[in-house]
């Protein structure tokens, strides 16, 4: 899975290849201004910034998570280079309905009940590297069992069992931090204009030229 394998902050693989294939297995094409307005908005500093919509709890576990699945690298910027955690702040406040925003929330405070049960503190408290092994807890699976998490989500949240509950918000909770994660990211200006293939405007119209050809293999960010 794209989100494991974006948590082993140890391996060698190319970053800049595995974030191209993100970009290709997502839709980000965006039509309304005021969601542009919210991209561009995004711009206060991510050790100072208050929340619009996220508890200081969420606020901590999100900016962690968010560093965790899109890490800065050397040749790359991370999701809070370019303020991912207030995108995904404000596209709760303003565009998610009220039961996807509970949704969350609940999900938020199951994942962190079990912070604190695995390291008896608050997870406010938490450090990056603790929150990190809670979250790889949660997908170093068997493949089959993370099908099975897979085709739980897909359930409606009245139709979970009481036994069940708890890991489904877990999971809607992560889940959703990592699609903002890279929906956030890869429409913003500084990955739009530096990582992906950017040109605003477009010159002669070639058909069937590989991407390789083109841009190097970069996705296009338009």
């Amino acid at each position: 899975m794209l989100l494991m394998s974006l948590t082993k902050t140890n391996q060698t693989m190319d970053r800049r290849s595995a974030l191209k294939n993100l970009t290709l297995s997502i839709g980000y094409a965006v039509t309304a201004p005021t969601l542009f307005n919210m991209l561009s908005s995004c711009t206060a500093d991510t050790a100072t910034w208050t929340p619009v919509f996220l508890s200081k709890q969420e606020q901590h576990l999100v900016t962690h998570l968010v560093d965790i699945i899109l890490p800065t690298s050397t040749e790359l910027p991370g999701a809070l280079d370019v303020n991912v955690p207030q995108f995904i702040d404000i596209m709760y406040k303003d565009i998610e309905t009220e039961a996807k925003q509970k949704l969350f929330q609940n999900g938020a405070t199951t994942f962190a009940v079990q912070f604190e049960k695995m390291f008896k503190k608050e997870a406010l408290k938490g450090s990056k590297e603790e929150i990190q092994e809670l979250f790889a807890s949660y997908f170093d699976l068997p493949k089959k069992e993370i099908q099975n998490v897979l085709e739980g989500q897909r359930v409606p949240e009245k139709n979970v069992s009481d036994s069940n509950k708890d890991n489904y918000l877990a999971y809607k909770f992560l889940f959703s931090v990592r699609s903002y994660a890279l929906y956030g990211y890869f429409t913003s200006e500084k990955v739009g204009e530096e990582v992906l293939a950017y040109d605003p405007i477009p010159g002669v119209y070639e058909s069937c030229v590989s991407l390789e050809e083109t841009t190097g293999g970069r996705a296009w960010s338009l």
